[in-house]
């Protein structure tokens, strides 16, 4: 096994999965690849992917019922590779459970970047147990306030050393994504933060101040603050947590007595 694990490539174009066995091979992972869908779902689960890179445009299924198959028994990272750049295949995939979603031609440095981003800042935990830290405070409320590691606020309790989340004791499964713009926020305790702040807290050290913000990654950044609030059961209409400030970006909600 390659020093960072197995990565499966799901192409089904040569070229393109040729040079992503190179670029992959190159940042130290064991590399296995399949040119159509159901080869990819079996691959991904016999050899137990660490990281995916998909392909939406396969000749037998599409990416996407890919990807919801192999949701069904992995949490690798998933980064979803596309010839278009709608806005809908964009929020499909990151619904979906992609980590990721890269427009072709792409290229291999930011790849590799986006690829360690993620690396670097491991999936949180669901499981009750590895939520013991965050759940013994959960009911504090105390806005953006440390005990430890923990950062409160409205009964949310989020753990920037096990990287887990509870709400009012119970244990919320976020993507890395999720749990990056939530930290992000909470640590902020009610500066407004705008769509590019909170592109570069997603994309890692590949975003620089200097970097180009396309519309497609604030979408993406939309796309995740939505999945937030689903998950967090937030009504729009009085928020406790992420409130939108139109035409900038986010901030966090103020205190409430709990």
């Amino acid at each position: 096994m390659g020093d960072l694990g197995v990565a499966v490539v799901i192409e089904d174009d040569v070229d393109v999965r040729n040079l992503l066995d190179a670029v992959l091979q190159q940042a130290g992972f064991e590399v296995h690849s399949a040119g159509n869908g159901r080869d990819g779902v079996d691959v991904a689960r016999q050899r137990q992917a660490n990281v995916i890179t998909l392909d939406v445009g396969l000749p037998d299924i599409d990416g996407f019922e890919v990807l919801r198959r192999i949701r069904q028994f992995s949490d690798a990272y998933i980064v979803m590779l596309t010839g278009r750049g709608e806005e809908l295949d964009t929020i499909t995939a990151l619904q979906g459970g992609a980590d990721d979603y890269i427009v072709k031609p792409f290229r291999p440095r930011e790849l590799r970047a986006r690829i360690t981003a993620m690396l670097r800042r491991p999936r949180v935990a669901s499981g009750a147990s590895d939520q013991a830290d965050a759940t013994s405070t959960a009911g504090a409320g105390a806005s953006g306030s440390r005990r430890g590691t923990v950062l409160q606020h409205n009964g949310l309790a989020l753990d920037t050393e096990t990287r887990t989340v509870a709400l009012r004791g119970t244990p919320l499964g976020l993507t890395r994504s999720e749990f990056d713009l939530l930290h992000e926020l909470l640590k902020g305790t009610g500066a407004v933060r705008t769509r590019s702040d909170l592109v570069r807290v997603v994309r890692g050290e590949y975003y620089g101040e200097d970097t180009y913000i396309s519309e497609a990654d604030e979408r993406a950044v939309e796309v995740h603050i939505g999945n937030l609030r689903r998950k967090l059961r937030e009504d729009p209409q009085d928020p406790r947590w992420l409130v939108t400030v139109r035409g900038v970006g986010y901030r966090l909600a103020p205190k409430r007595a709990e």
